[in-house]
Parts: structure tokens; sequence; C-alpha cells
């Protein structure tokens, strides 16, 4: 059978559609891209926002174009919080969360997914990552959070961990098909075995990987601040673990930060900013800022603003407040106006821009292990992309016919471009490590 996947929204969903397809390829299935003809299609959406909310309607209603005669399947949390719209948007059949885990079979016993003879399964070595490099593993989901914006906790349920030696094995299986690097993720990272009575259960994961897995890259994706601790950050001493930290901010303003009912404040995470550039070199320290959140006066945007540039994170992803059924914030007074909002958008976007280029600066003229992901045509050139250990974009442009995909190579970092910089593979083969396939 041909089946489309997409994914709208975070990293989450990113790995959640990647186990999907190994486990429909694995059962003899064949994964199609844009373009080509598919009898089924699966979106996992995504209702973050009243945005990522209308890209995943979209989504479904564009693939319902494109395939007038395959059965298209909505899952994810758009799915679960507001199933009629997902299917007025032109799914046929909708899943919630909380059978999205188990598709494959839910789709064999309602007769939408044949059951194929054993001589069509796959072998487990040679499923592919659906045109990705990076490998993004679903360690935990849920969230017993209650920011008050936040609607995730509502779609997924309370935190729940994957056992550790599934995690080990599925990432023992994915170095065994040639991934060398894999991004761990969750709705709530941080909270990894809460849920069973492991107070720092990331780290104890953590450990678990690097003595246990062979895989050259693990990148740990979004972690909440007060997650992160001394024993954690330790670990970033074996050069396997990428330094890189993604702490949600969303203010950096304390009276804001008490309305959202975050669990941190600006003395806490300059602590741990602080702790984690003095502990671990080069590292990036990334982050969210909301802007528009109900209440927000002038005088508070202009403290968050002000702590955002004294942090000078290496990358912001700036996004508007959106007001979500269900959560505490959705009927908060005093939203500020749609214009103020923009405007103070646009305000953080130009700190995050500045502070970007300042810290990609420090890297030119050194040459460093980047894993290329893949390349597109420019003209009669081939544009390779990949990514530094500290998460910092490499461009290469090429009219040589190299093949770079899933390789780590060593690359010397030349020029800024936008978002990143401009690069190319060390000249000296001794630069190549061994072991880059």
């Amino acid at each position: 059978m041909r089946i489309r996947l997409e994914s709208v929204g975070c990293r989450l969903n990113t790995g959640e559609l990647q186990a999907l397809g190994a486990a429909l390829q694995g059962r003899g299935h064949r994964l199609v891209g844009p373009g080509e003809p598919a009898d089924l299609c699966i979106v996992n959406t995504c209702t973050v926002t009243a945005v990522a909310g209308h890209r995943s309607r979209q989504t479904v209603r564009q693939l319902r174009r494109a395939n007038p005669d395959a059965v298209v399947v909505a899952t994810g949390c758009l799915a679960e919080l507001e199933p009629d719209s997902v299917a007025r948007s032109g799914a046929d059949h909708v899943v919630g969360t909380r059978d999205k885990d188990h598709l494959p079979d839910l789709l064999i016993r309602s007769g939408l997914l044949p059951l194929l003879p054993e001589d069509r399964v796959e072998d487990a070595a040679k499923v592919s990552l659906g045109g990705h490099t990076r490998a993004f593993v679903k360690v935990q989901d849920g969230c017993d959070n209650h920011c008050a914006y936040c609607v995730v906790r509502v779609a997924r349920g309370p935190g729940r961990s994957r056992d550790a030696d599934a995690v080990v094995d599925e990432l023992c299986s994915l170095r065994a098909r040639g991934v060398l690097e894999a991004v761990l993720t969750g709705v709530h990272l941080g909270s990894y075995g809460h849920d069973r009575g492991q107070r720092e259960g990331l780290a104890s994961l953590v450990e678990r990987i690097l003595a246990e897995t062979t895989l050259p890259r693990i990148r740990l994706s979004s972690l909440e601040p007060w997650d992160v601790g001394d024993r954690l950050l330790g670990l970033f001493s074996d050069r396997r673990l990428l330094p890189h930290l993604h702490l949600p901010l969303q203010s950096g303003c304390d009276a804001t930060l008490g309305r959202m009912a975050r669990k941190c404040s600006q003395a806490d995470f300059t602590r741990l900013v602080n702790t984690a550039r003095r502990l671990i070199p080069g590292v990036s320290v990334s982050t969210d800022v909301m802007v528009g959140f109900p209440g927000e006066t002038d005088a508070e945007f202009a403290e968050s603003v002000g702590f955002v540039e004294r942090m000078a994170f290496s990358r912001i992803h700036v996004f508007r407040f959106s007001p979500r059924t269900g959560t505490p914030a959705a009927t908060m007074p005093n939203p500020p106006s749609s214009t103020t909002v923009a405007a103070r958008a646009a305000r953080v976007r130009e700190v995050a821009r500045r502070h970007q280029e300042e810290f990609h600066r420090r890297f030119l003229g050194r040459t460093v292990e980047v894993l290329w992901e893949g390349s597109d045509r420019v003209g009669s050139a081939r544009r390779w992309s990949g990514l530094t250990p500290n998460y910092i974009r490499v461009i290469f442009e090429t009219d040589a016919p190299h093949d770079l995909a899933n390789r780590v190579i060593a690359t010397e970092l030349l020029a800024l471009v936008p978002g990143g910089l401009a690069g190319r593979p060390a000249p000296t083969p001794d630069h190549v490590p061994p072991d880059t396939r």
C-alpha cells in the first residue's frame, strides 16, 4: 500500500510519525512523498496555537484534494480536541491521541490497512526515516504542568514515560540502520521517570543511553528550566551528548510568569543559564518567548525584553499568545491589542536576530563536525545543509558531485549567512571521523 505521512507542529509529532512510518514499512507498505499518488494519507495534527490548528486543517484539505481516492486519517492533538472540524476538513477517520501509538493495529482491525504476508515484511535495518537524517525518538508523553496558556496537557493527558529498555533498544536499532543522531523528545521531556518515582529519571536514561548505545550524537529537545539539574548538566562532558539546551522562557517578567503559572523566575533562569555556559563549552542556549499574554503591560514587556537582551540567546522562537479553549488564559482580561502584539513580536525578533548573529560569529574560522542532512539544487550547483553539535545551521554550495548525506564531516566555518554559517568540508582527510556512514 502507498502511504503518505505528514506532520504539523513539534519535534514530538515528527518523532511519532517517524516511528509510525517505520512500523508501516516494517509491515511491507511503501511510504510516498509529495507528488506521488497515495492510497492512505495520515496527518499528525497540532493545536498548540490557532496557527498550528489552521495549518493542520489545511494539510488535511491539501491531501484530500491531491488524493481524492485515498483514505485520509487524521490523528494528534487537534484531532483529539476538535474532531468535528478535522473531519469537515476532509478526514475520513479521526483518531485521538490516546490511540495514536496503536494506529497500525487500529487501521488493520478497521480494514483500512491490509495485513501483508510475511515475505512482504521489511528487514528493520532497511526501514528509512521518511527523508529525515536525524531520528526523533519519543521517550515521554503527556504533561502534569498547568501552564495557564497550554492546551497540550488537555490533549495529551498526564505524563507517561516509556520503558528505558524500549528506548535503548530503539536507539540500537536506529544505529544499525545507519542513523548518526537521535533527538530525545517528549511533551515534558524533563519529567521522564517522574510517573515512576524517579525524580532524576531523564539523567538516568541519558546515562544508560551513553553507556549502552553507540550512537555518535545524542540531542535533547525542549527542557523546562526547573527540570535541569547538576547531574544532567554534568553528562554533557561526554561529547556524544550535544551541547544544545532549548529552555522555554515564555516571558522575562516575573509578574507575567506568575500569571502564566510558570514554575520559574528570572533569578532561577539566570542561575541555570550561567551554570550551563560555565560547564558546557560552546553550548547553545535557545528559548521560546511569548508576546501578548493577557495583562502584559508596556512595563512588563519592557522588563521581559530587557531580560532577553541580557540572556543573549543563540536562537529564539518568538510567537504570539493564542487563546485556546479549555485553558485559564483564554478567559483572562486585558489582552493587548493585535497592533501592540505585532510590534512587540517584531522587537523580540530583532533582539533574537542580533544575538543569533553574535553567537554564530564566535565560531567563524573554526573547524567543527557537521552532520550533513541533505541538499537542494541552486542553478547548476547543489546546496548542502547540516548542523553543528551546538545547532548552528551550516550551508555548503558546490558544483562538485559530493555526496555528503548522513555523514559527519569536519567542516570549516567561513562566513555568516542568514540563519547560520557558510562552510566547506575540511580539505584534509585526517579531519573526517572514521565512522561517518
